[in-house]
C-alpha cells in the first residue's frame, strides 16, 4: 500500500491510527498521522523519511511511522568502525543520524518522528527528553522502572539499556527517531559497542515478563509520543 503524503510504498498494509484526536478541537496544530508499517527494509524507509522531509512544506501533517527492520546495523554519522566487532553477515548501513553503532531486528519497535520542530515549539534537546520520557512512561505501564541518562541518550533500566535514540534535523524537521526492544534475538548486540559504550549492556521488555503484543507496545508509545508533544504545545501557551 501506498502512503499517501510520504509516498512509501510497503509490502505490509498500513494502517492509521483513528484515536489520534487534537488535544483541542480549535487548536491550529494538525495532529500526527499515525502509519503501522509491519516489517520493512531499513534502506527503503530511510530513503522514504528522506523524501518526505525535503518534499514537505509549512502545510505539511507531520507524521510517526511505526515498524520493525530485519536485521541490520546502522551507524551514524560520528560512528567510529572499532565499535563494530564483528558484523557476523549482517548488514551495516552507514546513516546520517548521530550517534554510533545501533542494531535493529524484528520484535523491537521502532517510531520514526517526521516532525516539523517550529510547529510545536521544541527545540532538539526538549524532543530527546520528550522521546525518552514517552518510553518510560509506556515501560512504567508495564512495571518497569527506567530512566533517561544526561550523559548517553537513550533509556535504561538499571545499567541496561532498552531503548536507543537518535535524530536528523534538516531545515527545522526532523525524521529518525527512536527503537524500543521488546522480544527479539538479543545477540547481535554483543557483536558490537551498542551506542559506541564498550560492555554497555542491552534487555528488552520480554527480559521483564511483559507478555503485551507489539502491536499494543505500538499504540501504547504512539499515543504518549502524541500525548506528550501536545502538553509541551500547552505548557508554551501555543494551545489555549
Amino acid at each position: 500500500m501506498r502512503m499517501r503524503d510520504s509516498g512509501f510504498e510497503t509490502r505490509e498494509s498500513s494502517a492509521e491510527y483513528p484515536w489520534a484526536a487534537p488535544l483541542h478541537p480549535q487548536s491550529p496544530i494538525p495532529n500526527p498521522v499515525v502509519h503501522s508499517l509491519g516489517l520493512v527494509e531499513y534502506q527503503s524507509t530511510w530513503d522514504a523519511m528522506k523524501t518526505f522531509t525535503a518534499q514537505r512544506n509549512a502545510e505539511t501533517r507531520d507524521e510517526i511511522w511505526l515498524l520493525q527492520h530485519p536485521p541490520t546495523f546502522t551507524q551514524g554519522q560520528a560512528g567510529l568502525p572499532e565499535h563494530l566487532l564483528d558484523a557476523h553477515g549482517i548488514p551495516v548501513v552507514k546513516i546520517d543520524r548521530g550517534g554510533q553503532i545501533t542494531y535493529h531486528a524484528p520484535g523491537q519497535i521502532v517510531a520514526y518522528l517526521l516532525l516539523d520542530l517550529r510547529r510545536w515549539k521544541i527545540n532538539v534537546r526538549e524532543l530527546v527528553r520528550l522521546m525518552e520520557q514517552s518510553v518510560i512512561e509506556v515501560l512504567a505501564e508495564h512495571g518497569i522502572v527506567a530512566l533517561g541518562r544526561e550523559d548517553a541518550p537513550g533509556v535504561y533500566v538499571g545499567d541496561a539499556k532498552i531503548a536507543a535514540l537518535g535524530l536528523k534535523i534538516r531545515h527545522g524537521c526532523c525524521y529518525h527517531g527512536l527503537s524500543l526492544n521488546v522480544d527479539m534475538d538479543m545477540a547481535p548486540f554483543s557483536y558490537i559497542n551498542p551506542c559506541g559504550y564498550q560492555g554497555l549492556r542491552v534487555t528488552q521488555m520480554k527480559d521483564f515478563g511483559v507478555t503485551a503484543t507489539l502491536p499494543e507496545i505500538e499504540k501504547q508509545l504512539a499515543q504518549r509520543i502524541i500525548s506528550l508533544l501536545q502538553l509541551h504545545l500547552v505548557r508554551q501557551g501555543a494551545v489555549v
